[in-house]
Protein backbone atom coordinates (compact mmCIF):
# COMPACT_ATOMS: atom_id res chain seq x y z
CA UNK A 1 0.00 0.00 0.00
CA UNK A 2 0.92 3.64 -0.32
CA UNK A 3 -0.34 6.00 2.33
CA UNK A 4 -0.58 9.69 2.10
CA UNK A 5 -0.45 11.44 5.65
CA UNK A 6 -1.08 15.18 5.80
CA UNK A 7 0.01 16.41 9.07
CA UNK A 8 3.18 15.78 10.76
CA UNK A 9 2.37 16.68 14.98
CA UNK A 10 1.97 14.67 17.74
CA UNK A 11 -0.72 12.53 15.42
CA UNK A 12 1.08 12.02 12.37
CA UNK A 13 4.75 11.07 13.64
CA UNK A 14 3.19 8.10 15.43
CA UNK A 15 1.12 7.31 12.52
CA UNK A 16 4.32 7.61 9.97
CA UNK A 17 6.16 5.88 12.86
CA UNK A 18 4.17 2.72 12.76
CA UNK A 19 3.40 2.31 8.78
CA UNK A 20 7.38 2.34 8.57
CA UNK A 21 7.19 -0.56 10.44
CA UNK A 22 4.14 -2.40 8.04
CA UNK A 23 5.21 -5.01 5.39
CA UNK A 24 2.36 -4.06 3.90
CA UNK A 25 3.37 -0.82 3.32
CA UNK A 26 5.62 0.28 0.63
CA UNK A 27 5.54 3.89 0.14
CA UNK A 28 4.54 6.89 2.65
CA UNK A 29 4.00 10.33 1.70
CA UNK A 30 4.15 12.32 4.75
CA UNK A 31 2.49 16.12 4.17
CA UNK A 32 2.86 19.16 6.59
CA UNK A 33 2.70 22.89 5.41
CA UNK A 34 5.84 23.34 7.99
CA UNK A 35 8.19 21.25 5.27
CA UNK A 36 10.92 21.03 8.49
CA UNK A 37 9.20 19.38 10.92
CA UNK A 38 7.72 16.58 8.29
CA UNK A 39 11.59 16.37 7.52
CA UNK A 40 12.41 15.89 11.44
CA UNK A 41 9.36 13.12 11.64
CA UNK A 42 11.47 11.31 8.70
CA UNK A 43 14.79 11.54 10.11
CA UNK A 44 13.77 10.20 13.83
CA UNK A 45 12.08 7.07 11.85
CA UNK A 46 14.87 6.55 9.80
CA UNK A 47 13.14 4.78 7.10
CA UNK A 48 13.50 4.66 3.27
CA UNK A 49 9.73 4.23 2.80
CA UNK A 50 8.64 7.90 3.88
CA UNK A 51 8.98 10.94 1.61
CA UNK A 52 8.58 14.31 3.29
CA UNK A 53 6.99 16.95 1.34
CA UNK A 54 5.38 20.35 2.13
CA UNK A 55 1.86 20.16 1.61
CA UNK A 56 -0.65 23.31 1.82
CA UNK A 57 -4.49 21.84 3.02
CA UNK A 58 -5.55 24.57 2.26
CA UNK A 59 -5.15 23.99 -1.66
CA UNK A 60 -7.04 21.09 -2.68
CA UNK A 61 -4.81 20.76 -5.72
CA UNK A 62 -1.71 20.79 -3.26
CA UNK A 63 -3.14 17.48 -1.60
CA UNK A 64 -4.05 16.00 -4.74
CA UNK A 65 -0.18 16.19 -5.94
CA UNK A 66 0.85 14.25 -3.10
CA UNK A 67 -1.63 11.44 -3.25
CA UNK A 68 -1.50 10.63 -6.99
CA UNK A 69 -0.86 6.74 -6.74
CA UNK A 70 -1.74 6.27 -2.61
CA UNK A 71 -4.57 3.78 -1.88
CA UNK A 72 -5.56 5.96 0.88
CA UNK A 73 -5.41 9.34 2.51
CA UNK A 74 -4.74 9.75 6.65
CA UNK A 75 -5.85 13.23 7.23
CA UNK A 76 -4.17 14.22 11.16
CA UNK A 77 -4.60 18.06 10.32
CA UNK A 78 -7.18 20.06 11.42
CA UNK A 79 -10.79 19.60 10.71
CA UNK A 80 -10.97 22.71 9.12
CA UNK A 81 -9.17 20.96 5.66
CA UNK A 82 -11.27 17.77 5.72
CA UNK A 83 -13.34 18.85 3.15
CA UNK A 84 -9.95 20.09 1.09
CA UNK A 85 -8.77 16.42 1.68
CA UNK A 86 -11.95 14.54 1.37
CA UNK A 87 -11.90 16.68 -2.69
CA UNK A 88 -8.41 15.63 -3.38
CA UNK A 89 -9.07 11.83 -2.22
CA UNK A 90 -11.95 11.72 -4.85
CA UNK A 91 -9.66 13.25 -7.65
CA UNK A 92 -6.87 10.91 -6.86
CA UNK A 93 -8.92 7.59 -5.95
CA UNK A 94 -8.10 7.20 -2.51
CA UNK A 95 -10.08 5.85 0.50
CA UNK A 96 -10.23 8.55 3.55
CA UNK A 97 -10.00 8.61 6.97
CA UNK A 98 -9.67 11.05 9.76
CA UNK A 99 -10.44 11.35 13.43
CA UNK A 100 -12.28 14.20 14.30
CA UNK A 101 -14.84 16.17 11.85
CA UNK A 102 -17.34 18.37 12.38
CA UNK A 103 -17.21 22.63 12.65
CA UNK A 104 -13.91 23.32 13.05
CA UNK A 105 -14.38 26.83 14.84
CA UNK A 106 -17.66 28.56 15.42
CA UNK A 107 -18.99 28.07 19.15
CA UNK A 108 -22.09 26.21 17.65
CA UNK A 109 -21.38 22.62 15.58
CA UNK A 110 -24.88 23.58 13.05
CA UNK A 111 -23.35 27.21 12.29
CA UNK A 112 -21.97 26.08 8.86
CA UNK A 113 -22.69 23.01 6.47
CA UNK A 114 -20.70 20.03 7.84
CA UNK A 115 -21.56 16.29 8.69
CA UNK A 116 -22.85 16.63 12.11
CA UNK A 117 -25.57 19.54 10.82
CA UNK A 118 -26.42 16.91 7.80
CA UNK A 119 -27.03 13.76 10.80
CA UNK A 120 -29.23 16.40 13.36
CA UNK A 121 -31.01 18.39 10.13
CA UNK A 122 -31.89 14.90 8.38
CA UNK A 123 -30.26 15.57 5.44
CA UNK A 124 -28.03 13.63 2.92
CA UNK A 125 -24.31 13.66 3.61
CA UNK A 126 -22.06 15.69 1.87
CA UNK A 127 -19.91 13.32 -0.75
CA UNK A 128 -21.32 10.30 0.62
CA UNK A 129 -22.80 9.61 -2.68
CA UNK A 130 -19.83 10.97 -4.52
CA UNK A 131 -18.01 8.28 -2.54
CA UNK A 132 -20.03 5.70 -3.44
CA UNK A 133 -19.75 6.44 -7.03
CA UNK A 134 -16.02 5.75 -7.26
CA UNK A 135 -16.39 3.15 -5.53
CA UNK A 136 -14.10 4.68 -2.18
CA UNK A 137 -14.67 4.83 1.52
CA UNK A 138 -15.03 8.15 3.30
CA UNK A 139 -14.39 6.98 6.94
CA UNK A 140 -15.01 9.74 9.34
CA UNK A 141 -13.67 9.57 12.97
CA UNK A 142 -11.83 6.34 13.10
CA UNK A 143 -9.24 7.36 16.06
CA UNK A 144 -9.66 7.03 19.58
CA UNK A 145 -12.60 8.97 20.71
CA UNK A 146 -14.27 9.12 18.40
CA UNK A 147 -12.73 5.43 16.51
CA UNK A 148 -12.25 3.08 19.76
CA UNK A 149 -15.14 4.37 21.50
CA UNK A 150 -17.61 3.64 18.81
CA UNK A 151 -16.01 0.58 17.91
CA UNK A 152 -16.72 -0.93 20.72
CA UNK A 153 -19.46 0.52 21.34
CA UNK A 154 -20.97 -1.14 17.93
CA UNK A 155 -19.41 -4.31 19.48
CA UNK A 156 -21.78 -4.61 22.64
CA UNK A 157 -25.31 -3.12 20.35
CA UNK A 158 -24.64 -5.91 18.16
CA UNK A 159 -25.41 -8.54 20.88
CA UNK A 160 -28.51 -6.97 21.69
CA UNK A 161 -32.13 -6.72 19.95
CA UNK A 162 -33.18 -3.25 20.98
CA UNK A 163 -30.93 -0.09 21.98
CA UNK A 164 -32.26 1.90 25.15
CA UNK A 165 -29.57 4.54 25.99
CA UNK A 166 -25.64 5.02 25.74
CA UNK A 167 -23.80 6.69 28.31
CA UNK A 168 -20.11 7.37 27.64
CA UNK A 169 -17.60 8.78 30.28
CA UNK A 170 -13.93 9.77 29.42
CA UNK A 171 -11.79 10.47 32.62
CA UNK A 172 -8.69 11.82 32.95
CA UNK A 173 -6.05 12.86 36.06
CA UNK A 174 -2.94 14.05 36.15
CA UNK A 175 -0.09 11.94 37.79
CA UNK A 176 2.49 14.36 38.14
CA UNK A 177 2.96 16.21 41.45
CA UNK A 178 3.80 20.03 41.53
CA UNK A 179 4.76 22.27 44.02
CA UNK A 180 3.23 24.96 42.49
CA UNK A 181 0.10 26.95 44.49
CA UNK A 182 -0.86 28.34 41.43
CA UNK A 183 -0.58 27.32 37.93
CA UNK A 184 -1.52 28.67 34.51
CA UNK A 185 -3.42 26.26 31.86
CA UNK A 186 -1.00 23.65 30.79
CA UNK A 187 -3.22 21.64 27.72
CA UNK A 188 -1.49 17.94 26.76
CA UNK A 189 -2.59 18.24 23.57
CA UNK A 190 -3.82 20.92 20.53
CA UNK A 191 -4.85 23.81 23.09
CA UNK A 192 -7.25 25.22 20.45
CA UNK A 193 -9.45 22.09 20.00
CA UNK A 194 -9.09 21.38 23.37
CA UNK A 195 -10.24 24.99 24.76
CA UNK A 196 -13.12 24.85 21.53
CA UNK A 197 -14.74 21.30 22.99
CA UNK A 198 -15.31 22.98 26.24
CA UNK A 199 -16.54 26.01 24.63
CA UNK A 200 -19.36 24.48 22.73
CA UNK A 201 -22.95 23.31 24.14
CA UNK A 202 -22.92 19.77 23.96
CA UNK A 203 -25.57 18.13 22.30
CA UNK A 204 -27.49 14.88 23.60
CA UNK A 205 -29.70 12.61 21.81
CA UNK A 206 -32.98 12.43 23.97
CA UNK A 207 -36.37 10.86 22.70
CA UNK A 208 -34.90 10.36 18.86
CA UNK A 209 -34.25 13.77 18.98
CA UNK A 210 -30.64 15.92 19.54
CA UNK A 211 -30.94 18.98 22.40
CA UNK A 212 -28.43 21.07 23.36
CA UNK A 213 -27.14 21.60 27.07
CA UNK A 214 -25.62 24.43 28.69
CA UNK A 215 -21.49 23.57 29.36
CA UNK A 216 -20.32 21.89 32.21
CA UNK A 217 -24.35 20.57 32.57
CA UNK A 218 -25.30 17.14 33.98
CA UNK A 219 -22.21 16.91 36.64
CA UNK A 220 -21.99 14.15 38.22
CA UNK A 221 -18.50 12.63 40.50
CA UNK A 222 -17.62 9.14 38.57
CA UNK A 223 -15.72 6.37 39.44
CA UNK A 224 -12.97 5.34 36.90
CA UNK A 225 -10.36 2.60 37.29
CA UNK A 226 -7.20 3.16 38.93
CA UNK A 227 -5.23 5.15 38.84
CA UNK A 228 -7.69 7.79 37.57
CA UNK A 229 -10.28 7.23 40.37
CA UNK A 230 -12.98 9.62 41.16
CA UNK A 231 -13.09 12.00 38.54
CA UNK A 232 -15.88 15.30 38.16
CA UNK A 233 -17.63 14.63 34.64
CA UNK A 234 -19.98 17.15 32.65
CA UNK A 235 -21.45 16.71 29.14
CA UNK A 236 -19.08 17.74 26.91
CA UNK A 237 -18.99 18.32 23.06
CA UNK A 238 -18.36 15.33 21.06
CA UNK A 239 -19.02 13.32 17.79
CA UNK A 240 -20.66 9.63 18.84
CA UNK A 241 -23.39 11.47 20.85
CA UNK A 242 -24.75 12.33 16.89
CA UNK A 243 -23.08 9.60 15.08
CA UNK A 244 -24.10 6.57 16.73
CA UNK A 245 -27.99 7.03 16.60
CA UNK A 246 -27.90 8.00 12.68
CA UNK A 247 -25.70 4.48 11.96
CA UNK A 248 -26.33 2.27 14.42
CA UNK A 249 -30.01 2.69 14.86
CA UNK A 250 -32.08 0.01 16.81
CA UNK A 251 -34.15 2.38 19.22
CA UNK A 252 -31.77 4.43 20.51
CA UNK A 253 -33.30 6.59 23.33
CA UNK A 254 -30.12 8.39 24.67
CA UNK A 255 -26.70 9.03 24.09
CA UNK A 256 -24.62 11.22 26.17
CA UNK A 257 -21.14 12.41 26.54
CA UNK A 258 -19.50 13.64 29.35
CA UNK A 259 -15.83 14.13 30.17
CA UNK A 260 -13.67 15.53 32.94
CA UNK A 261 -14.67 19.54 34.27
CA UNK A 262 -11.58 21.72 33.79
CA UNK A 263 -12.08 24.56 36.76
CA UNK A 264 -9.56 26.57 35.14
CA UNK A 265 -10.12 26.18 31.15
CA UNK A 266 -13.71 26.36 32.36
CA UNK A 267 -13.30 29.50 34.25
CA UNK A 268 -11.85 31.11 30.87
CA UNK A 269 -14.71 30.00 28.62
CA UNK A 270 -17.12 31.05 31.15
CA UNK A 271 -15.56 34.99 30.92
CA UNK A 272 -15.18 34.65 27.71
CA UNK A 273 -12.11 33.79 26.52
CA UNK A 274 -13.41 31.32 24.00
CA UNK A 275 -15.49 33.58 22.10
CA UNK A 276 -14.28 34.07 18.16
CA UNK A 277 -15.72 37.52 18.16
CA UNK A 278 -13.74 40.46 18.42
CA UNK A 279 -14.42 42.75 21.65
CA UNK A 280 -13.16 46.67 21.91
CA UNK A 281 -10.47 47.41 24.10
CA UNK A 282 -9.42 50.73 24.51
CA UNK A 283 -10.47 51.54 20.56
CA UNK A 284 -8.55 48.33 19.32
CA UNK A 285 -10.36 45.30 18.44
CA UNK A 286 -9.31 42.05 19.56
CA UNK A 287 -10.59 38.46 19.50
CA UNK A 288 -10.60 36.86 23.11
CA UNK A 289 -9.70 33.56 22.04
CA UNK A 290 -6.75 34.77 20.38
CA UNK A 291 -5.53 36.52 22.91
CA UNK A 292 -5.81 33.42 24.94
CA UNK A 293 -4.22 31.16 22.68
CA UNK A 294 -1.26 33.20 22.30
CA UNK A 295 -0.46 33.22 25.80
CA UNK A 296 -1.17 29.89 25.86
CA UNK A 297 2.07 27.33 26.21
CA UNK A 298 1.86 24.59 23.46
CA UNK A 299 2.85 21.29 24.49
CA UNK A 300 6.27 19.49 23.22
CA UNK A 301 5.80 17.32 20.13
CA UNK A 302 5.78 14.24 21.97
CA UNK A 303 6.94 12.11 19.31
CA UNK A 304 9.98 14.05 18.79
CA UNK A 305 10.88 14.12 22.27
CA UNK A 306 10.44 10.40 23.31
CA UNK A 307 13.35 8.05 23.25
CA UNK A 308 14.17 4.70 25.28
CA UNK A 309 14.65 6.64 28.19
CA UNK A 310 12.01 8.88 28.40
CA UNK A 311 9.74 5.98 28.08
CA UNK A 312 10.47 4.63 31.41
CA UNK A 313 9.41 7.40 33.34
CA UNK A 314 6.26 8.08 34.91
CA UNK A 315 3.39 9.01 32.86
CA UNK A 316 1.93 12.11 33.40
CA UNK A 317 -1.61 11.67 33.44
CA UNK A 318 -4.09 8.94 33.04
CA UNK A 319 -7.02 8.57 30.81
CA UNK A 320 -10.11 5.78 30.92
CA UNK A 321 -13.19 5.34 29.11
CA UNK A 322 -15.93 3.88 30.19
CA UNK A 323 -19.47 3.39 28.30
CA UNK A 324 -22.67 1.83 29.55
CA UNK A 325 -25.47 0.22 27.32
CA UNK A 326 -28.60 -0.42 27.93
CA UNK A 327 -31.00 -2.45 26.15
CA UNK A 328 -32.48 -5.95 25.60
CA UNK A 329 -31.98 -9.32 23.99
CA UNK A 330 -34.67 -11.80 23.88
CA UNK A 331 -37.41 -9.73 26.09
CA UNK A 332 -34.75 -9.31 28.65
CA UNK A 333 -33.76 -6.17 29.95
CA UNK A 334 -29.59 -5.55 29.94
CA UNK A 335 -27.29 -3.67 31.30
CA UNK A 336 -23.40 -4.07 29.79
CA UNK A 337 -20.52 -2.09 30.66
CA UNK A 338 -17.23 -1.99 29.30
CA UNK A 339 -14.23 -0.05 30.05
CA UNK A 340 -10.41 0.65 28.83
CA UNK A 341 -7.11 2.74 28.83
CA UNK A 342 -7.70 5.60 26.52
CA UNK A 343 -3.85 4.87 26.04
CA UNK A 344 -4.44 1.00 24.86
CA UNK A 345 -1.85 0.35 27.64
CA UNK A 346 -1.47 -0.11 31.31
CA UNK A 347 1.39 -0.21 32.94
CA UNK A 348 5.04 0.57 32.18
CA UNK A 349 6.34 -2.61 30.75
CA UNK A 350 3.00 -2.27 28.45
CA UNK A 351 4.22 0.90 27.21
CA UNK A 352 8.19 0.16 26.69
CA UNK A 353 7.21 -2.92 24.59
CA UNK A 354 4.49 -0.24 22.21
CA UNK A 355 7.68 2.00 22.09
CA UNK A 356 10.13 -1.26 21.22
CA UNK A 357 7.36 -1.90 18.40
CA UNK A 358 6.16 1.01 16.54
CA UNK A 359 8.97 3.92 18.01
CA UNK A 360 6.00 5.61 19.66
CA UNK A 361 3.81 5.26 22.67
CA UNK A 362 1.13 7.70 22.02
CA UNK A 363 -0.81 5.25 19.30
CA UNK A 364 -4.45 5.31 20.97
CA UNK A 365 -5.68 7.94 17.83
CA UNK A 366 -2.79 7.38 15.19
CA UNK A 367 -3.14 2.38 15.00
CA UNK A 368 -7.17 3.17 14.92
CA UNK A 369 -7.08 5.33 11.89
CA UNK A 370 -4.04 3.19 10.25
CA UNK A 371 -6.48 0.30 11.36
CA UNK A 372 -9.32 1.77 9.38
CA UNK A 373 -7.38 2.66 6.30
CA UNK A 374 -6.25 -0.93 6.17
CA UNK A 375 -9.46 -2.24 5.83
CA UNK A 376 -10.84 0.22 3.43
CA UNK A 377 -8.03 -1.00 1.24
CA UNK A 378 -8.68 -4.54 1.90
CA UNK A 379 -12.36 -4.07 0.69
CA UNK A 380 -13.80 -4.61 4.88
CA UNK A 381 -15.44 -1.43 4.28
CA UNK A 382 -19.08 0.23 2.75
CA UNK A 383 -18.89 2.47 0.21
CA UNK A 384 -19.63 6.25 0.64
CA UNK A 385 -19.22 8.21 3.93
CA UNK A 386 -19.20 6.51 7.25
CA UNK A 387 -18.37 6.71 10.46
CA UNK A 388 -16.15 4.16 12.90
CA UNK A 389 -19.23 2.26 14.16
CA UNK A 390 -19.97 1.04 10.85
CA UNK A 391 -16.94 -1.11 10.79
CA UNK A 392 -16.78 -4.78 11.72
CA UNK A 393 -16.27 -4.66 15.07
CA UNK A 394 -14.57 -7.78 15.61
CA UNK A 395 -12.78 -8.04 12.73
CA UNK A 396 -11.46 -4.46 13.71
CA UNK A 397 -10.60 -5.00 16.93
CA UNK A 398 -8.61 -8.37 15.29
CA UNK A 399 -6.94 -6.82 13.18
CA UNK A 400 -5.58 -4.51 16.02
CA UNK A 401 -4.44 -7.37 17.72
CA UNK A 402 -2.59 -8.92 15.01
CA UNK A 403 -0.71 -5.43 14.29
CA UNK A 404 0.35 -5.79 17.57
CA UNK A 405 -1.98 -3.55 20.57
CA UNK A 406 -5.13 -5.95 21.53
CA UNK A 407 -7.51 -3.46 22.60
CA UNK A 408 -7.90 -4.99 26.44
CA UNK A 409 -11.47 -3.85 27.81
CA UNK A 410 -13.21 -5.07 30.68
CA UNK A 411 -17.09 -6.40 30.04
CA UNK A 412 -20.08 -6.59 32.60
CA UNK A 413 -23.20 -7.28 31.70
CA UNK A 414 -26.17 -7.04 34.42
CA UNK A 415 -29.66 -7.97 33.86
CA UNK A 416 -32.97 -8.05 35.50
CA UNK A 417 -34.56 -11.39 36.59
CA UNK A 418 -37.56 -12.59 38.39
CA UNK A 419 -38.72 -15.89 39.26
CA UNK A 420 -42.36 -16.48 39.73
Amino acid sequence: MKILIVGAGAQGGPCASILARDKNVSEIVLGDIDLDLANKVKGKIRSDKITATRVDAGKVEDIERAARGADAIINLTVTAFNENIMQAALKSGAHYVDTSFGEPSLLNIRARDNILAQIIEKRPLAFDSEFKEAGLTALVGCGGSPGVTNILTRYICDKLDHVDEIHIRDGEKLLEKTEDVVKGWEPTWSPFRTLWGYAVEPAVFEKGEYRKYPIFSGCEEHNFPDPVGPVLISYHQHQETITLPHFIGKGIKYVGFKYTVDPLLGALVKMGFADPESVDVKGTKVVPRDVLLKLTPHPINAFLAEDEKTVKLPPEFAEFSDVEIKGERSGESMKYKIWWPASLSTNAEERCEIYSRFGATNIGVALPAIVGAKMCVQGLTEKGLVSSECLDPIKFLKMMAEIGVPVKFHEELSKEVSIS
